[in-house]
């Protein structure tokens, strides 16, 4: 049985005939009396009957009004309950971030939030097109995409943007190009050159500095983690691309970052989150604190 059908027989117990409760509801009289047959198609006893010109309700009819009296103030009950827990600020909120951003991002935004709400951080660094299959198991994913890549999903995932991030050159502060500003593509196109794995955002801009200078790089090694990129530029063993705003913490110690002037890089960093997780006060509270932070 329907709830509001149930509810149009309470109407009609209480408004006295069909034209009262079809009034009432802004409906026709024809509408309130399908909803009363739907019903009546559900039970194996009348419900109603004809009391000269006007429909009554039978006993039977009685009992069940009054059973979905209860029924209403059940889902009423029901929906408040959910009401509750949906506007519940103390409710942990689980947040996913690749590497770097989460270098960048956790610690401020920890910072920004004290325990209110509570977090679970993880990090998971993945290959562009599984960015958004983390939205199962968390409320928000941070995740980083290129100008070339395709566009998050948006029928399974609400995209927020935190920042457009410029991508560097690392180069060892020994090497003989530290010593300038700015550098052009053809300046590093001969060396060797720290990569990301396959799939992962970060090796399509090798690709496309490639197609710039117009012929391969030198790919000596393939590390995911910008730490451990780090020591290996630092070693003087090959150059690398990175971050500027979530690695600059790493730009010390020997290492140094420089822009390239004829091929302009950015990554966008975003965070992905399903439609219901947002409906959760607690995740909302947090995606306005990571905004914050980004900013």
């Amino acid at each position: 049985m329907d709830a509001a059908h149930l509810r149009v027989l309470r109407e009609l117990r209480d408004r006295g005939s069909v034209a009262a409760v079809a009034a009432a509801m802004h409906v026709s009289a024809s509408a309130v009396s399908q909803q009363l047959a739907v019903l009546q198609s559900h039970s194996p006893v009348p419900l109603t009957a004809r009391r000269g010109r006007v429909l009554v309700l039978t006993p039977a009819g009685e009992a069940l009004a009054d059973a979905g009296m209860r029924v209403d103030k059940a889902l009423t009950d029901a929906r408040e309950a959910v009401g509750a827990f949906l506007d519940d600020h103390r409710r942990p909120v689980r947040v996913s971030a690749f590497h770097s951003a989460g270098l960048s991002l956790f610690g401020p935004l920890l910072r920004a939030l004290g325990d209110a709400p509570p977090l679970q951080l993880t990090d998971a660094d993945v290959a562009h097109r599984d960015f958004p299959g983390l939205t199962a198991d968390h409320d928000i994913v941070i995740a980083h995409r290129l100008a070339h890549d395709e566009p998050w999903p948006a029928e399974r995932v609400v995209v927020t943007p935190l920042l457009t991030e410029p991508l560097d050159i690392a180069l060892p502060a020994t090497h003989p190009l530290a010593a300038r500003p700015r550098l052009r593509a053809v300046d590093v196109a001969d060396e060797s050159w720290v990569s990301v794995h396959r799939g992962f955002p970060l090796a399509g801009v090798l690709d496309h500095l490639a197609a710039h200078v117009g012929r391969p790089l030198r790919i000596a090694h393939r590390i995911n983690e910008f730490s451990v990129t780090a020591e290996v530029v630092r070693a003087g063993s090959a150059v690398a691309i990175m971050p500027r705003t979530t690695a600059a913490s790493l730009a010390v110690d020997g290492l140094v970052l420089r822009p390239l002037d004829d091929l302009p890089l950015v990554r966008h960093v975003d965070a992905l989150a399903r439609p219901d997780a947002l409906a959760y006060a607690s995740v909302r509270t947090v995606l306005a604190a990571l905004r914050g932070v980004a900013r």
